[in-house]
């Protein structure tokens, strides 16, 4: 793609990361409709002057007009699609932590629209009273279905329908092989697998399993780097909330150049 002239007006999309560039200008990534993520610098976004600078903050849904001939595009609009209702306390860490699963993941214009709009859904029912265990577990399911690495929830690894009582070990290249006796890494209770294929998180049992299954399915495309909203998750829990991840104001902007 480095010598293709690429281009939009007036894309879907949000911001999942901006960091200073030079003197005024930043560099975006974008998770657009169409072209999945993308980098794109933002000329003269720190200036006083730009009316861009409080558009371009995560979690606002924009429509974006850009162009690129290589790796990084160059923004030439940016509209407010409607006015965004944030996040906020620890659910605003649970968005800086979905827009870095995204940074970490998605590689660039590879457009995923079904998972745009399923994190689109995500960021606004995380600004409302919905419960986070689920939004959060049933995104990164539907992130690794959009990846090609989707689990399989609904039989075993013999065929047979997950029965809710039964307990299974995960075997994340396989799928649920069924034990006789509870414990082990990656056993679960067949009513897990329910709750994630569902979206239905019956108990704090059901979360807590869910959760570490979906993180091992999650951690080969990840890497072995630690996730900063992890880190935050960790600080956040009993203290008031910081200032954001290492690096990072409130926005999600990373303010270690400036």
């Amino acid at each position: 793609m480095t010598g293709e002239r690429r281009a939009s007006l007036l894309e879907p999309a949000y911001v999942l990361h901006r960091r200073a560039y030079r003197e005024s200008s930043a560099i975006a990534e974008l998770f657009t409709a169409g072209h999945g993520r993308l980098g794109v610098v933002a000329r003269g976004v720190h200036s006083s002057r730009s009316r861009w600078r409080a558009l371009l903050q995560p979690f606002t849904p924009l429509s974006v007009s850009w162009q690129a001939r290589g790796e990084l595009g160059t923004l030439t609009d940016v509209e407010l699609q409607r006015c965004p209702i944030l996040p906020t306390g620890r659910r605003l860490v649970s968005g800086f932590y979905l827009n870095e699963l995204l940074l970490r993941v998605l590689p660039r214009e590879d457009p995923y629209p079904e998972l745009f709009q399923r994190y689109a859904g995500t960021v606004t029912l995380l600004a409302g009273n919905s419960a986070e265990p689920p939004l959060l577990r049933c995104f990164e399911r539907d992130l690794l279905v959009a990846m090609g690495y989707g689990l399989l929830l609904s039989h075993d690894t013999n065929g047979r329908p997950i029965e809710s009582q039964r307990w299974y070990r995960y075997e994340i290249d396989k799928g649920a092989v069924p034990v006789t006796v509870p414990g082990g890494r990656l056993v679960v209770q067949g009513a897990t697998l329910h709750a994630l294929a569902s979206g239905v998180f019956s108990d704090a049992g059901v979360e807590v399993q869910a959760r570490q299954l979906m993180r091992a399915a999650l951690r080969p495309h990840v890497g072995a780097r630690p996730l900063k909203s992890r880190e935050l998750y960790a600080r956040y829990l009993g203290v008031k909330p910081p200032a954001g991840p290492r690096g990072m104001d409130n926005h999600g902007n990373d303010r270690s150049a400036e």
